[in-house]
């Protein structure tokens, strides 16, 4: 069940509608993968449908996700626990909405939520054909929102540098690196309000891919601990065949990092469209929720070179990217079973601090 109301504040302009949305999701044992906490991929879903609503609501149009970046889980989120993922609108350019992302997870007995993640999530309106129109613009009000929208204006130029550097490479028969490919077909269950699949499937088709390459590597399951960007080029169709083809391009001492390219199945002959491009982190746990150390990999073909070089820069980059200001307190999240998928407007950015338990997260090359 869900619901988007109009939000508004007193001596706030008129709104498209509304800027800020909650999904509240209890955590139940078929949510979580085979390591027994939520796969990268379920939580992208969410990330991507109460981001989805936010920017649909504000825009009053069908919009698609153009890219995702810089997603840093703090820990895992079991079964039991209780999610709360934030979006609220931060910038707004012509036809693109800036929506951030903050998820906070507790156990139902613990007073407070704290952060797990935060990250920026970007939708495009578009029209009935798939072109972009033009977006209200959007005044933040508060100073939390000033500091949030300078904050979205300095990581554009940065984001675009790391989406350079990651469509500047390509990933061919030559490198020798492990690698995995899977093949999806769009269907019907998987199209969201607008007719076309939406961007969390795809994410969590990117996510599933990562773990299985990595999972093959390090003999061991693994969850993705950190996204450094996901960009698409087109949306999906239902019957669509897509394969989305993950590859090892760099290893640390406990964290395996992979490029993701997807593209469409080659049929007939025809050249496959690039769809979507991705790096993620990934790593295995221990009995006590560590990351354990993975097998080494050592790049052995010219390819292989320059990728684990490419890796290495993106971890350069990801070090020059502000964070987001997060508010003061945290909320309360004594939120029932019955709240689960029900998106509701918030009248305010919900308060978080910042996590310290990142014992599990590998941000080390």
């Amino acid at each position: 069940m869900q619901s988007t109301q109009q939000v508004t504040r007193e001596g706030s302009p008129p709104r498209t509608g509304s800027h800020e949305a909650v999904l509240r999701v209890r955590v139940e044992p078929d949510d979580v993968g085979t390591a027994g906490v939520i796969d990268g991929g379920k939580l992208l879903e969410w990330i991507d449908e109460v981001g989805h609503a936010v920017a649909a609501s504000w825009s009053g149009r069908d919009c698609v996700v153009a890219s995702v970046g810089n997603m840093h889980l703090d820990r895992p989120i079991g079964v039991g626990e209780l999610v709360e993922v934030h979006a609220g609108l931060v910038y707004t350019g012509r036809s693109s909405m800036h929506i951030l992302i903050t998820v906070c997870s507790s156990d139902p007995t613990r007073a407070k939520a704290p952060q797990t993640s935060q990250c920026p999530i970007i939708f495009v309106a578009v029209d009935d054909s798939g072109n972009p129109v033009e977006v209200s613009p959007w005044t933040p009000v508060t100073m939390l929102e000033l500091q949030r929208q300078r904050q979205a204006r300095v990581r554009i130029p940065m984001r675009r540098r790391i989406e350079g550097a990651m469509a500047a490479e390509g990933y061919t028969v030559a490198g020798t690196a492990h690698r995995a490919t899977l093949r999806f077909l769009a269907a019907a269950t998987d199209v969201n309000c607008g007719g076309r699949v939406s961007g969390g499937q795809a994410m969590s088709w990117i996510d599933e891919s990562a773990r299985v390459c990595g999972a093959g590597w390090t003999g061991a399951h693994v969850i993705t601990s950190y996204v450094t960007g996901i960009r698409f080029y087109r949306p999906i169709s239902v019957g669509d065949a897509i394969d989305v083809t993950a590859r090892i391009i760099h290893v640390g001492r406990r964290s395996v990092h992979i490029g993701i390219q997807v593209t469409t199945a080659n049929a007939n002959g025809a050249q496959p469209d690039l769809v979507a491009h991705a790096v993620a982190v990934v790593v295995s746990l221990d009995e006590r929720g560590g990351a354990r150390p993975v097998p080494p990999w050592e790049p052995s073909s010219e390819e292989d070179r320059r990728l684990d070089q490419h890796a290495r820069q993106l971890i350069e980059l990801r070090q020059f990217v502000e964070p987001f200001t997060t508010a003061a307190a945290v909320p309360a999240a004594h939120l029932s079973a019955t709240s689960r998928h029900r998106i509701t407007p918030a009248a305010t950015a919900p308060p978080v601090r910042t996590a310290t338990a990142r014992r599990w997260a590998a941000t080390a090359p």
